[in-house]
């Protein structure tokens, strides 16, 4: 079959041409776009008793929503390593013993961070707490400060 026999949609276009409505070519060459600056965003600070009484209740407004964002605390008692032969002998009543000693200071993370130590206490009867004993100043650094 040729070219001829096609059917043509348009009188002057060839048969082998795309439909009008069909997406462009990607490879075609077109203009070059126009170069952008790019920098850092800006934004101001000011002091809380500058803030004027609408960003002021913004401030609130966002730190509510960011103050029912659940976070995961977990407090760690300590590790322990071993070979894969040794954690496959392990069964009820079995005793892993961990790095931590007794009256060392546990660590408290919330989200795998460290942000304080302290000691495990009993709550009640059947639960544990932690008295916390030293806050991480900066969770980001490890630098610690006795609060």
């Amino acid at each position: 079959m040729s070219d001829k026999d096609l059917p043509r949609t348009d009188e002057n276009a060839p048969a082998s041409a795309a439909p009008a409505d069909s997406a462009p070519d990607i490879h075609q060459a077109g203009p070059e776009p126009e170069p952008f600056d790019v920098s850092a965003a800006v934004f101001p600070r000011s002091k809380p008793e500058e803030a004027d009484e609408g960003s002021r209740q913004t401030v609130e407004q966002n730190l509510a929503v960011v103050m029912g964002v659940p976070v995961k605390m977990q407090v760690v008692l300590g590790a322990a390593t071993m070979p894969v032969a040794s954690l496959l002998k392990l069964g009820r009543g079995a005793i892993v013993e961990l790095d931590h000693k007794v009256g060392e200071p546990v660590e408290v993370t919330i989200n795998d961070r460290v942000i304080a130590r302290g000691e495990v206490v009993v709550v009640d009867e059947d639960r544990f707490g932690v008295t916390l004993t030293d806050i991480v100043a900066d969770p980001f650094s490890g630098v610690t400060g006795k609060h």
